[in-house]
């Protein structure tokens, strides 16, 4: 993106005026210029509104939604619409320009919310700018102004020349995007946190203060995560008051017979929308990617026409959106550039957006019109069965309560060594087949608890369960990373831990955008350490602060999986993972792998539970049964 030193779309280095991979994502270089603009013209709002309180003058809701609005529609692959981000461009000023009346102090403000367009064009301005539209287009006119102002380097990170002041106001930029994510699905729902908003906006206008140390910038990173631990618990009461609390659920992942209508992204409130207009009609609902865990609600899941998940995480969209048939909404981020195959089927509405897919109108929280979509569907085929079966979810905050006397036995047996937070993003690089890997090779007494598309690189594979516990915990989407902080903390408290790193819970995070930011941040104000985030550490973090958070949180990469094992699990998976020969003892073979027990006894080894048969080896065991070795060897292997 442009004026930035990292690109969040590819994840990329980009040089100084851009990302050198412009076009691979789907956003042009005006676009994403037109993204900082936006965020520019935020700030200077936001420092309006800041003033503002400290005047003791009351901001609306509303502002503060559009606010929260704006810095969402930036978070990657949400909007790829031009025209949008020129009009919210026009609207933030028009509206810091009206509240800019009621300030009584407006000494010392900043650049950012002090300039106005039509204050430039008055002054002149215009006459010198390159390119302008010919003819007395006025509109026209100001959109190149808009242009140019974008393409300043007043506009983005390249503000500052200090790379760790600039690397540290990328970190809460990202974080403070993540953070409006939870907020604004909360305020779909009806639930505000003034409290929240005043610190976003405040936080803005802090990334424009040029006097703020690398020390200070530090302290208010961690001030991010805090509020962003606010931020999801806000989200979380939003979701749960509303639709109740997930419930472990089996998800359908094949097709039914009816046309069908397939959802992604993160807002409730739309699918509910839609399911209710639906409903009667002939037309199936399918959720898609992060909306999976729509099936685990209990308001939601009584539709009986949300008839399963269809397809993976959303970098799958290009092929699955072609098979499923029928017409896509997008409720939010996560879009990629569609094919035209299926482009005049996909549709957009809140913040997400696309130009040339038709969007719904409506703002976050109100009653939409989702009728051309039902028409549309009606005309289409059933989906393509491209999967079948059954994954199980639901496994959130308090439905890990419900379970938490079975789950802290298998601990204290042994039964659960360890837990494996393997949550956040899922992205299209080769590389990140690693986390598949890592799940296969997991020992078999751990358990993964997940949030997040990154689930879709293991939680269709047969791990099994521990004693009725699945071994893939999944509470839901990023937007539910709540959960797992939750369940740390009843784990912290059931066992009498003095902190959070003594429980036996590794984190090795998967990141791609905003929202896995703000979770990181979160653990990082909880005391969690020893994070390790994949498949890269953010490029935009520079030397020093990386050394930062190594040196005080412990905070690490990825490898190989078979370096990673060693260095997480150590001798205990060397042990598990040692070949099973015949001269190795029953009672380790046992130990191993609690599932053995059951082939050997199908085997014909009924005399387990006899001390003296488990300190014989597997060759004489069979000896003694009169089984074939190398037959029962092999399957055991």
């Amino acid at each position: 993106m442009s004026n930035m030193m990292f690109c969040m779309q590819c994840q990329e280095t980009a040089g100084n005026k851009g990302c050198t991979k412009v076009g691979v994502c789907g956003k042009s270089a005006d676009l994403a210029n037109m993204q900082d603009l936006l965020i520019y013209v935020t700030k200077g709002l936001s420092e309006v509104t800041t003033r503002l309180r400290k005047e003791g003058k009351e901001i609306s809701k509303d502002v503060n939604h559009y606010i929260t609005l704006n810095l969402f529609t930036t978070i990657t692959n949400a909007n790829f619409d031009d025209d949008v981000f020129y009009a919210r461009v026009k609207e933030t000023l028009s509206i810091k320009n009206d509240l800019m009346k009621q300030l009584s102090d407006k000494e010392g403000l900043s650049a950012a919310a002090t300039w106005d367009v039509e204050e430039d064009k008055k002054s002149g301005f215009l006459a010198t700018l390159k390119n302008i539209v010919s003819g007395n287009n006025s509109g026209s006119e100001i959109n190149a102004m808009l242009k140019e102002k974008a393409e300043s380097n007043e506009v983005g990170v390249l503000a500052t020349e200090d790379e760790d002041v600039r690397s540290l106001r990328e970190l809460i930029t990202y974080g403070l995007k993540g953070l409006s994510a939870y907020s604004k699905h909360a305020n779909a729902l009806g639930y505000d946190n003034e409290e929240i908003d005043a610190f976003m906006q405040e936080t803005l206008m802090k990334l424009m203060d040029d006097s703020m140390t690398v020390d200070q910038l530090v302290a208010l990173t961690l001030e991010t995560g805090k509020v962003g631990v606010d931020g999801m618990a806000l989200l979380d009461t939003a979701n749960t008051t509303t639709y109740g609390n997930p419930e472990i659920t089996k998800v359908n992942i094949g097709v039914g017979k009816n046309p069908g209508i397939l959802v992604s992204g993160h807002d409730l409130a739309d699918i509910e929308q839609l399911l209710i207009q639906t409903e009667g009609t002939g037309v199936d609902v399918y959720t898609h990617s992060e909306m999976l865990p729509a099936h685990y609600y209990p308001k939601l899941k009584k539709y009986k026409h949300l008839v399963g998940n269809y397809g993976n995480a959303w970098w799958k969209q290009k092929e699955e959106f072609e098979s499923f048939n029928g017409p896509i909404l997008m409720t939010t981020n996560c879009i990629v550039p569609p094919k035209d195959s299926y482009k005049n089927r996909m549709f957009t509405t809140g913040a997400a957006g696309y130009a040339g897919c038709k969007h719904i109108e409506g703002e976050a929280g109100s009653k939409k019109d989702f009728s051309e979509i039902i028409a549309l569907a009606k005309r289409c085929e059933a989906p393509t069965e491209i999967e079948s079966g059954e994954i199980v979810g639901g496994f959130a905050h308090e439905q890990v309560f419900a379970l938490a006397d079975t789950v802290v036995e298998a601990v204290k047996s042994g039964a659960i060594k360890k837990f494996v937070v393997m949550a956040g993003c899922d992205g299209r690089a080769t590389k990140r087949n690693y986390y598949t890997e890592f799940a296969k090779a997991l020992p078999k007494d751990t358990v993964i608890l997940t949030a997040g598309c990154a689930k879709y690189k293991y939680n269709k594979l047969d791990l099994g369960d521990i004693g009725g516990i699945p071994r893939v915990l999944d509470a839901g989407q990023c937007n539910d990373s709540y959960s797992l902080a939750l369940i740390a903390l009843k784990l912290k408290e059931i066992f009498g831990l003095e902190e959070i790193n003594e429980l036996p819970i590794i984190y090795n995070i998967a990141w791609y955008e905003q929202k896995a930011v703000i979770v990181l941040l979160s653990l990082l104000y909880l005391g969690v350490k020893e994070i390790h985030l994949g498949p890269t550490l953010p490029a935009f973090l520079s030397p020093n602060v990386a050394n930062v958070l190594v040196e005080n949180f412990g905070i690490g990469g990825i490898t190989t999986v078979e370096e990673d094992m060693e260095m997480f699990f150590g001798e205990e998976v060397k042990a598990q993972d040692g070949e099973i020969s015949k001269d190795m003892i029953i009672g380790d073979i046992v130990k191993k792998n609690p599932e053995n027990a059951d082939i050997l006894m199908a085997a014909g080894m009924h005399c387990l539970g006899c001390p003296s048969s488990q300190a014989e080896t597997l060759e004489e065991a069979c000896m003694v049964h009169g089984l074939d070795v190398n037959e029962l060897l092999a399957k055991l292997k």
